[in-house]
């Protein structure tokens, strides 16, 4: 069962509102991970594990397909796009990519560091700091990354994707959460 965050969450119908939930998801776990990281040099507590239990979960099972919605299926169909307004958005693309690719090598990181942590109750201080880097410097990605997908990205995607371009990628997502 998806999180949903506030009063309204989007469907399959709505590609890109979804993906823009998806991004109230990653930053309600990244703060997760970030109180966590504040607390990561004093032994666990059942509400630090269950914090972090819950966050590397997510990042590990349901934000990889966040990522493949993005490359996969919309921004495809974004750089097949004839409009201007389109093209100049579709120079960000790579930029965004490359965001992809950091926070998952960032991701690994915190997931073995978060493991250790979960499995002995504690860290020593260099893995502590390498923890709370890697987790500012995530912070600080999905910061920019999400701005221009939720500003500029998407809503040009909702308004100059054809409708059945549209529905094609719902089916994809859709499809890859069976």
């Amino acid at each position: 069962m998806p999180v949903q965050i506030g009063a309204h969450a989007h469907n399959f119908s709505d590609p890109t509102g979804l993906l823009s939930d998806c991004h109230r998801r990653i930053e309600m776990f990244l703060r997760a991970l970030e109180r966590v990281a504040a607390v990561v040099d004093r032994p666990s507590t059942d509400e630090t594990r269950a914090a972090l239990e819950s966050a590397l979960r997510y990042f590990r099972e349901a934000a990889p397909k966040h990522t493949a919605d993005e490359e996969e299926s919309l921004y495809p169909r974004l750089r097949q796009m004839p409009d201007p307004k389109v093209k100049a958005a579709v120079e960000t693309l790579e930029l965004l990519e490359r965001d992809h690719l950091l926070a998952g090598s960032l991701h690994a990181e915190v997931e073995a560091l978060g493991q250790k942590y979960l499995t002995e109750g504690s860290l020593e201080s260099t893995a502590t700091e390498g923890f709370r880097k890697a987790i500012a410097n995530l912070a600080s990605i999905y910061k920019e990354h999400i701005s221009i997908e939720d500003d500029l990205v998407f809503p040009l995607a909702a308004r100059w994707m054809s409708t059945s371009d549209k529905k094609a990628i719902a089916e994809e997502m859709a499809t890859s959460r069976q």
